[in-house]
């Protein structure tokens, strides 16, 4: 079990964040890059470092659900059921992006949302007080880092903030289950 995290680390992140830099950070699943999810220019700076194109969407995370509203037009009902009773972490894609950059939607207006509890997450976004950019730290057709040991200098040097939190940490991280989700409350499987 990893301690919390300690305060100037969540403080470096939170200048780099608003500042309109990237991070590298831990996430629930995997280490992730991560900007301010309404800075369309931090947002370009990770596509940029990926090397992958803005036709393939990014998802942000939040700290609380009661948060849904002010970034999905509509959030069905079942949207809440879901992540009270998931067991894995879960990253549900919405229609209807609103309040965030642009860059970041998908073609059709939709935005993949995932809700976090982790110790360095949760207090990271409390504080920050708007969405972070999450995207698995790895240039874009290769295989994700399941740990910090396995990300390439190449994402670590082009980052202005990489997090010491849970780099020593050797546990391998599993993506999350994905759901595309529509406004009637009809649902799909993404990635189980």
């Amino acid at each position: 079990m990893l301690s919390s995290a300690q305060p100037s680390d969540i403080n470096q992140a939170l200048d780099t964040l608003r500042d309109g830099g990237l991070i590298l950070y831990p996430t629930d699943t995997i280490w992730g890059i991560g900007c301010d999810a309404t800075n369309p220019d931090a947002v370009e700076q990770v596509f940029r470092l990926k090397g992958r194109g803005q036709d393939k969407s990014l998802i942000i995370l939040l700290d609380s659900e009661d948060k849904l509203p002010s970034y999905v037009q509509e959030v069905p009902e079942i949207a809440y059921q879901l992540i009270e009773f998931t067991e894995r972490p879960l990253t549900i894609v919405y229609s209807g992006g609103k309040n965030l950059a642009p860059n970041l939607l998908a073609g059709d207006g939709s935005i993949g949302i995932r809700i976090v509890e982790h110790p360095f997450c949760s207090p990271l976004l409390r504080r920050f007080r708007k969405p972070i950019v999450s995207t698995s730290a790895n240039l874009s057709g290769q295989p994700s880092p399941r740990n910090f040991m396995e990300i390439t200098p190449e994402i670590i040097d082009g980052v202005s903030y990489v997090v010491s939190y849970g780099q020593d940490d050797p546990n391998q991280g599993m993506a999350s289950i994905v759901m595309k989700l529509e406004a009637g409350g009809k649902f799909s499987f993404i990635r189980k």
